[in-house]
């Protein structure tokens, strides 16, 4: 081959699959235990069981690839940690004509595909004919290597991303108890005692409660200068969704009370326990979607900051207290009545602190999400550059013959 060229190979024609085991005890801590390689683990669990290897253990290294062959998830391919290997899963070996960080890749590539293509009445499993039939390009070595740093260097700044968002949502959510219970004060920290705040009823601080309509919605979302009823998961912890709708269809005329706006502050109404409940501040969202009758709009008096209120409801005080007084059947439809909201107790700090504390979890909302949009960009670059450079679309020849510094 010369830089220019490369080789399609077919995976059935470069792998050896080897197959996990169970282990012959599991748990272990003898001398000899090993690590035991579950899918968790291999997704970044922080650690993983100790076992007694059998006889005809699979043992893995570092880097290795590792295919998840049955189970719900099969055709995830994983990267390997020293251990043994259980038994719902496969390691790929193959020859040295092919750098181990970029066959990891090669293979990667195909996972969406793999787990559309999976068999089986009962547990799904990869089919292994299929999973032969794909293939990987064999280019020059040092090619491989170069695809598989660029690609490395993505991972990274992923996992470091992913990281930061995991830090920065503990600290919001330490924040926000913090705030609900401690306060904050006129110099914008922290107070170092709790707050003696009232606690009141949230009806007393209401103008009203507003309750949609849901007709009969084609299912698809509306676009802008369509009317579209908003359906319940349009609200969830993280905040608003506005594309959570389906399109009014034409024959009915939109009643635009119940449209939606900036400020609003919505709570879901009925539904799976867990989705009842739920509430959510519009930030934002697109013109003409309607409360469905799923879903309450709170409108708050001068007295309470709708922001605020937002908090106090999601506070997880609140939200026990909520879970005790949900009608229905507990896993599959429950309900909140409009009475049960006014009677939920949150607490009732002066207008001006309530600003304050909404303002200083928004800027913490901010920062966090700002990272969750970052990340997003990230998992989207990856993807293309896994598109050009593993199918050859783009070479990265040029960056083999450029000093360390300039190809970094």
């Amino acid at each position: 081959m010369t830089p220019a060229n490369y080789q399609e190979r077919q995976l059935r024609d470069v792998v050896t699959f080897e197959k996990g085991k169970p282990p012959a005890q599991q748990p272990y801590f003898g001398a000899d235990a090993e690590r035991y390689l579950t899918p968790d683990y291999l997704r970044g669990g922080n650690s993983a069981e100790l076992v007694k290897p059998g006889a005809n253990a699979i043992y893995v290294n570092d880097g290795d690839a590792i295919v998840l062959w049955d189970g719900s998830n099969a055709g995830e391919v994983m990267r390997g940690r020293s251990g043994v290997l259980a038994s719902t899963m496969s390691r790929l070996s193959h020859g040295a004509e092919f750098d181990r960080a970029y066959f990891f890749y090669a293979v990667k590539y195909w996972e969406n595909y793999l787990k559309g293509q999976t068999s089986g009445s009962g547990i799904p499993h990869v089919d292994k004919e299929i999973f032969g039939k794909l293939t990987v390009i064999e280019f020059e070595k040092p090619e491989q290597t170069k695809i598989a740093e660029i690609l490395s260097t993505v991972d990274r700044a992923i996992e470091q991303t992913e990281a930061l968002i995991a830090k920065q949502q503990r600290i919001k959510t330490g924040l926000m108890q913090g705030l609900l219970t401690r306060g904050i004060d006129e110099h914008g920290n922290l107070r170092s005692e709790e707050a003696d705040w009232n606690y009141t009823s949230v009806g007393r601080h209401l103008r009203t409660i507003e309750q949609g309509w849901s007709p009969d919605c084609e299912n698809v979302s509306a676009a802008s200068g369509q009317w579209g009823v908003l359906k319940t998961t349009s609200v969830v912890w993280e905040g608003f969704r506005y594309h959570e709708n389906k399109l009014l269809p034409p024959h009915l005329k939109p009643r635009k009370r119940y449209e939606v706006k900036v400020g609003d502050v919505l709570m879901t109404r009925a539904g799976p326990n867990s989705r009842v409940g739920v509430v959510a501040f519009v930030y934002e969202t697109q013109p003409q979607l309607m409360l469905s009758d799923k879903l309450y709009r709170l409108i708050p008096d001068n007295s309470l900051d709708a922001e605020f209120l937002v908090l106090a409801l999601a506070s997880e005080r609140t939200q026990r207290y909520l879970s005790t007084l949900k009608t229905g059947l507990a896993e599959s439809q429950t309900n909140i009545s409009q009475d049960i909201v006014r009677s939920l107790q949150i607490p009732l700090p002066c207008k001006k602190e309530q600003v304050q504390i909404a303002k200083t979890i928004r800027s913490a909302r901010e920062r966090l999400y700002s990272d969750v949009r970052l990340l997003a960009k990230m998992r989207l670059l990856k993807t293309a550059l896994m598109q050009d450079l593993l199918t050859g679309k783009v070479r990265v020849t040029p960056l083999l013959s450029e000093p360390e510094e300039a190809s970094a």
